[in-house]
């Protein structure tokens, strides 16, 4: 199941091009078996543990401007907007592709948070989207669809 659900991901990312790689990924990375490379995603299958996180990390280069995403190397920093904005994007495109949100917000992650981001987007208390509005991808009264899947 988990092979399915990363190939299902990685299909979704290359669609609306995201650029994603498999490989081996020497070293530490932020987040198990996912780093980025120039922009690209880059999946090392054989230590990724949480397989949701790739759309989390995908979510990131999503809200970014295209020129921006080709360089970022390893993670996408510190900035709470945008991690705002890649928690409310990951949540859509989880429902998008019909994944179970709990793939993505797992409890190994989200600083132990978890478990109220689900709470709060099943309850439709969407963190996170107005920046996907500030940028483009979706309006307030529309998400969790999207106009728009990357910023332009």
């Amino acid at each position: 199941m988990p092979e399915l659900v990363v190939e299902r991901m990685v299909s979704f990312l290359e669609g609306i091009g995201l650029p994603v790689r498999t490989g081996s990924i020497a070293g530490r990375s932020f987040l198990p078996g996912i780093t980025i490379d120039g922009g690209v995603l880059v999946i090392d299958k054989e230590r990724l543990l949480y397989p949701g996180d790739l759309l989390h990390e995908a979510g990131h280069l999503a809200v970014l401007p295209p020129d921006k995403r080709s360089e970022i190397y390893g993670d996408v920093g510190t900035d709470a907007g945008l991690e705002m904005g890649a928690i409310a994007w990951s949540y859509a495109v989880a429902l998008h592709l019909g994944i179970d949100p709990a793939i993505v917000f797992h409890e190994a992650g989200y600083r132990g948070q978890s478990a109220s981001i689900l709470e709060n987007f099943a309850a439709a208390r969407y963190i996170g989207v107005p920046i996907l509005e500030w940028v483009g991808l979706t309006t307030a009264q529309t998400f969790p669809a999207m106009r728009n899947w990357l910023r332009s």
